[in-house]
C-alpha cells in the first residue's frame, strides 16, 4: 500500500513538471483509444470590457483642461465639452492599448482518438 501511494505521489509531480508545449499521450488497453493532450496558449478576455477607467480618466483630464478655456456660461460649455471629449478619447486610448496589448494563459486540452 505505501508503495503504491509513493508511485502515486511520483506520478502527480512528473506530471505536473512537463514543458509549457508538451505533447502527452496516454492509451487505454481496455478501449484501444487513446487520449492525446496539448498545452495551448490561450488569449485573456480583457479585465475591463468597458474602457471605463480610460473613460473617466480622459473625462477628468478634459474637464479640467476644458474649465481653463472661458468665462461664465462658456466656462461651463466647455467644461462639459472638454469632459465627453475627454472621456471619449480616454476610451478610444485604453480600447487601443488593450488590442496590441493581450495577456494569455496556457490551457491543457485533450481529445481521444
Amino acid at each position: 500500500m505505501k508503495s503504491l501511494s509513493v508511485f502515486a505521489l511520483a506520478a502527480l509531480l512528473a506530471g505536473g513538471c512537463a514543458g509549457l508545449h508538451a505533447q502527452s499521450t496516454y492509451s487505454t488497453p481496455q478501449s484501444g483509444t487513446r487520449e492525446v493532450c496539448h498545452t495551448v496558449q490561450v488569449e485573456d478576455a480583457p479585465k475591463d470590457n468597458h474602457q471605463i477607467a480610460g473613460t473617466a480618466v480622459g473625462a477628468v483630464a478634459g474637464g479640467l483642461l476644458g474649465h481653463t478655456v472661458g468665462k461664465g456660461k462658456g466656462n461651463l460649455l466647455a467644461t462639459a465639452g472638454g469632459v465627453v471629449a475627454g472621456g471619449y478619447a480616454g476610451k478610444k486610448v485604453q480600447e487601443n492599448h488593450q488590442a496590441n496589448h493581450p495577456t494569455y494563459h496556457y490551457e491543457k486540452r485533450c481529445h481521444q482518438e
